[in-house]
């Protein structure tokens, strides 16, 4: 019977080391995933969604994008207002920033257009 007792102890104790490390390893995991940088496309689809929700206006793409010393910068266009026919829609261009976690910092809008109209900035002069 004492062997019982002792081998149902040694389970016991292995149990609950195996209950004490999954903690540690689960909370090592967390630490990595918070140190990871974000990947681009996350840093892309992260920023969408903000500017979204802040501004109440969808992002319809993003036009440049780079990595600063300070995090991220994008450009996003944005509908911002609806019309018939599509071509005549308001479209606007906004400056994003976000620090190296992709989360926003900042954003302004450099310049409001015409859906319909071709960009007069880089043309040749035509």
């Amino acid at each position: 019977m004492t062997n019982t007792n002792n081998t149902s102890e040694s389970q016991d104790s292995q149990q609950s080391s195996r209950r004490t490390r999954k903690p540690r390893q689960s909370q090592e995991s967390r630490q990595s995933q918070e140190s990871r940088k974000p990947r681009p496309m996350e840093v892309l689809r992260e920023a969408r969604a903000q500017l979204a929700e802040l501004t109440g206006m969808n992002a319809e793409s993003v036009s440049s994008f780079e990595q600063t010393e300070e995090g991220w910068a994008l450009e996003v266009e944005v509908l911002e207002l609806e019309r018939v026919p599509d071509t005549m829609s308001l479209m606007a261009s906004y400056q994003v920033e976000l620090d190296s976690e992709g989360q926003l910092t900042g954003y302004r809008r450099m310049r409001r257009y015409e859906r319909g109209r071709s960009d007069a900035r880089g043309s040749s002069g035509r």
